[in-house]
């Protein structure tokens, strides 16, 4: 059997006791810590990264060795407490899933409404996992709403100017006046304020 297990502390010496109790418990059912694939890693102010840089963890006749990043239930963690690696790693993944359900968007046969929910549960459930608890910088948000503005523009194709006769590629502001949906990143400062108000 396989279990992931997270232990949390506020220093060393709760995660020492934390551990020992764990380790007592899982061998009275016969249960082993893997060393290999037990990590350890610090999350704290940048400004005290420089002083603390201790390599392994040393507890009992364990060795655990401490690493930079590390990614739990999804979510990329890092020692100086930096959303944007994650934020990164999300816009990546959700491309990666715009491209692999891009064939739907071309269907011509698909309604443009079938499409913009294919997008809502594929794409930004991917791109918006765990982002309750980001803190975006203008230019963050502006990555996010550039990235889903490419996406609305394959669903929604161009149009037809009958004044200047030719296609025209949709503005940004015309795309959310057809839409009838707030930005991606203002969808994400809204459900950061629902989850505040959750855990208040």
């Amino acid at each position: 059997m396989v279990t992931d297990i997270e232990l949390i502390g506020k220093n060393e010496i709760e995660i020492r006791k934390l551990f020992v109790e764990m380790e007592n418990i899982a061998r009275k059912f016969g249960l082993q810590i893997n060393q290999e694939k037990t990590k350890y890693i610090t999350v704290e102010r940048k400004t005290s990264l420089k002083q603390n840089k201790i390599g392994h963890l040393n507890i009992k006749n364990h060795k655990f060795e401490r690493v930079e990043n590390l990614k739990y239930l999804g979510v990329i963690l890092n020692e100086g407490n930096n959303y944007q690696i994650d934020l990164q790693e999300r816009i990546k993944n959700a491309n990666k899933t715009y491209f692999m359900v891009q064939k739907f968007f071309k269907n011509k046969n698909l309604s443009k409404k079938l499409k913009s929910r294919l997008k809502n549960t594929t794409i930004d459930k991917t791109l918006t996992c765990a982002s309750g608890t980001w803190k975006l910088t203008k230019r963050d948000r502006k990555q996010m709403n550039i990235f889903e503005r490419k996406v609305y523009r394959r669903i929604l194709g161009p149009v037809y100017d009958n004044e200047k006769e030719n296609w025209m590629i949709l503005t940004n502001k015309e795309i959310y006046a057809v839409v009838k949906k707030p930005t991606i990143s203002e969808t994400v400062r809204l459900d950061r304020l629902r989850w505040f108000g959750h855990v208040q």
